[in-house]
This record gives C-alpha cells, sequence and structure tokens, in this order.
C-alpha cells in the first residue's frame, strides 16, 4: 500500500469527521487508537454516529480487517460522496473476497444509479472477474443521449478501458456515438485486447 497516498486519505477523512463531530474526545480517540477491538466495537454498538462508524470502518479496512466489510459497503452506497470515496479506499485494501460482489450488485442496480459511480470505480481498480461484465451491464443501460447519469456511464467507458477486455467491445462501440462518451469510448476501444 503506498504510505503517501494512505495518509492522505486518511487526513482527509480524519479533517471531515473531527468537524462532523464538533472535534469532540471520542472523535480523536477513534482517530488515534492502534486497537483493533476497540474499533470493531464501534461498529456493532448501538447509537454510535455515523462520523465513528466510518472512522472505525475505514481504519479496520485499511488494516485487512474483515469485520469491516458490511459497513464499508453500506458507506459505498451512501448519499454523500466523500463517505463513497473514502469507503471505496477502505475496500480496495480490505482484501475481501466479497468485494468484488457488493460493488457489482450495487453498480447494476438500476434503483441506486445516482449512487453507482463509486462502485463502478471500484470494479475497475479491483479487476475481479465480476468487473467486466458489471461495467458492460451498467453501462449497457446508460447510453441514451440524454441519460441524467452520464458521469457513472464515463466512468465505466474509462474502467472498460483500464481492464482492456475484449469482451467490451460492443457496448464500447456503442458508447462511440454518445455525445458525452464517444472520446472516452474511442480511447477505451484501443485499448482492448
Amino acid at each position: 500500500m503506498d504510505e503517501a497516498a494512505m495518509d492522505e486519505d486518511f487526513r482527509s477523512l480524519a479533517d471531515r469527521v473531527r468537524e462532523e463531530s464538533g472535534a469532540s474526545a471520542p472523535c480523536e480517540r477513534l482517530i488515534a487508537t492502534e486497537d483493533t477491538e476497540e474499533l470493531a466495537a464501534v461498529l456493532t454498538a448501538p447509537r454510535q454516529p455515523l462520523w465513528a462508524r466510518e472512522t472505525a470502518a475505514f481504519r479496520l479496512g485499511c488494516a485487512g480487517d474483515r469485520r469491516a466489510f458490511e459497513a464499508l459497503v453500506l458507506l459505498l452506497n451512501h448519499r454523500d460522496p466523500e463517505r463513497c470515496v473514502s469507503a471505496s479506499y477502505a475496500l480496495a485494501r480490505l482484501g475481501d473476497p466479497r468485494t468484488p460482489r457488493a460493488a457489482a450488485a450495487l453498480a447494476t442496480n438500476e434503483l441506486r444509479t445516482a449512487y453507482a459511480l463509486h462502485p463502478v470505480r471500484l470494479l475497475a481498480a479491483l479487476r475481479a472477474p465480476e468487473s467486466v461484465p458489471a461495467l458492460t451491464a451498467t453501462l449497457g443501460r446508460l447510453l441514451a443521449p440524454e441519460e441524467p447519469h452520464w458521469r457513472v456511464a464515463l466512468a465505466c467507458v474509462e474502467g472498460l478501458g483500464r481492464l482492456g477486455d475484449s469482451r467490451a467491445r460492443p457496448v464500447l462501440e456503442a458508447a462511440r456515438t454518445h455525445p458525452r462518451l464517444g472520446a472516452a469510448a474511442r480511447e477505451a476501444l484501443g485499448r482492448l485486447a
């Protein structure tokens, strides 16, 4: 793991949760503790604030502690993009074999398309067997010219380009004529095996 990136992502989360908590003593303790049992207890204790659960899940996930998995998946699908970013970062480092399947379920859920950007990006980063099928399915249903979730579609195109899997060719060919996706689709097609 890149320590500099981890430090930057953790600092960003810490700054945000300090603000949310009013720089409370319990927040400072969660940020500072190295005790994974203390962090895990936050995930199961009743009436914990969201900032506390997020901090505990992020720290455990980055440490490879699979007790963070469920909390991180819930945060990956949160309406607050900053929570999605921190959850995606921690899930990518967690190493839990359930992560690709969960990210694929979130990315392909038609009722949650507005929140699919980070699951889509996570799938591309994971390079798992679920990645190409989920990204092609999601992109396929987002190709209408006036699609409001075109940023999710663009993330699919870019992710498929990074993955370089020829199974994506038909949906990327279809995306070439899309006004917002065309350039990225042509670039992605050039990267296919």
